[in-house]
């Protein structure tokens, strides 16, 4: 395929990058009036317009019109694998509760367990897949799903089985995430440390016998999972190649970048509650601080330091937390605003933030996150927009007009 009369290319990446850090990531090449050629499933070429090759034979041209085109967001931290919805503890929250007081009340990840217990795989699957059609539309190409709403081996099975078969029925790249310790079950109850065994001795390896997971998660924070427990599970998935993306620092200061960076984690997500030591120790090492603004919007919570942590040299992606309590939207381009609105990052920091950075805490940025010869032809095309700014700035604006995943349109 041959795109033409492209009004700018976002994203160009000759050198194919993996992920950009620090001061780096305000970087961001574009050409103006461009074109784009694919070859099967992948980029093949791009560059102005004055330097257009000729159509190959049989090949589709397709005129961009003067639309801009992006790479497709990439999304490294989402929950939608769920049953139903928690509209109720939204009501709640407008009544003054807050997250950990509903989650103490038996609610919030507990009642998501309860509805996902009682909802078939074939149920499961139909609501899911209605959300990973509406963050297809929105743009985005590549993201990663925990379960972590089972909270007994069975459920967590049929979660992960639900998530292998989405990543067989879109073009659109998933990877997998064992969220087993999300919360304690129900009828682990007061007895914290047995549930933490459980994970360890049946669920991790029932996970990796069916080979289910990517990659393993813990939500150690305040009021769930402590350091010692990350520890254990962590270990304990470490004997299965298993590698971290944890929970960490959304409700205080847990430790939780401390133990996650110690077991090399990919990514540590959330990091409402860092400081200095976290941002340093991040700014240190390769693994990803994974912000989710849509969580803090949602609920009222702090905005990650993403500012501070890209001035010190971090990797910083951005990532929507789209689940039924506390982020149901998986809307990238908000989360790509709400890093520029309320943590003050430019935009070309917010965008590859929520794609190249997004992509590389997938341990995927080789092949998705950019436009670069080699890499997955994930993009959109948009209307004609008056600058890059333009896009976070109007953040509610329809723009997108075409989606292409692995080099093919998709009919939105």
């Amino acid at each position: 395929m041959l795109i033409i009369n492209i009004g700018c290319l976002v994203g160009a990446d000759r050198e194919r990058r993996s992920h950009l850090r620090g001061p780096a990531m305000k970087e961001i090449d574009t050409i103006a009036d461009a074109w784009l050629r694919t070859d099967g499933e992948l980029i093949a070429d791009f560059g102005p317009m004055s330097r257009v090759p000729a159509p190959r034979e049989n090949e589709e041209v397709v005129d961009a019109a003067g639309g801009w085109l992006f790479p497709s967001f990439c999304d490294s931290h989402t929950h939608i694998v769920y049953a139903g919805s928690r509209e109720m503890e939204f009501i709640a929250k407008i009544n003054g509760l807050s997250y950990e007081e509903i989650a103490r009340q038996g609610g919030g990840i507990l009642n998501s367990a309860d509805l996902l217990h009682a909802t078939s795989e074939e149920e499961l699957y139909a609501q899911a897949m209605e959300r990973v059609n509406e963050i297809t539309a929105m743009g985005t190409g590549c993201v990663e799903i925990k379960s972590g709403y089972g909270l007994t081996t069975a459920d967590e099975l049929k979660m992960l089985r639900v998530i292998a078969r989405i990543a067989g029925s879109t073009p659109m790249r998933v990877r997998a995430t064992f969220l087993g310790a999300h919360a304690v079950g129900r009828a682990y109850k007061g007895r914290q440390s047995d549930y933490v065994t459980l994970v360890c001795d049946e669920m991790i390896p029932a996970v990796a016998a069916e080979g289910l997971a990517d990659f393993v998660d813990v939500f150690c924070d305040e009021g769930f999972f402590t350091v010692e427990d990350t520890d254990r599970i962590l270990t304990a998935a470490a004997r299965y190649g298993l590698r971290p993306k944890i929970h960490a620092n959304e409700l205080a200061v847990s430790g939780g970048v401390q133990v996650g960076v110690a077991h090399g984690a990919l990514s540590v997500d959330h990091l409402e509650r860092i400081g200095r030591e976290e941002i340093d120790l991040l700014s240190r090492n390769s693994t990803v601080a994974t912000m989710l603004p849509g969580a803090s919007f949602f609920l009222g919570m702090p905005y990650g330091p993403a500012r501070q942590a890209i001035a010190e040299g971090a990797v910083v992606a951005l990532a929507s937390d789209y689940n039924p309590g506390s982020s149901p939207s998986g809307n990238m381009r908000m989360v790509m605003s709400l890093g520029c609105i309320k943590m003050k990052l430019t935009t070309a920091e917010a965008l590859n933030a929520t794609t190249l950075n997004g992509a590389y805490a997938m341990d995927c940025g080789r092949d998705y996150g950019s436009i670069a010869p080699g890499k997955v032809a994930n993009f959109y095309i948009t209307r004609q927009l008056p600058s890059l700014d333009f896009y976070p700035y109007a953040y509610a604006t329809p723009v997108i007009r075409k989606v292409y995943l692995r080099g093919s349109e998709i009919n939105t």
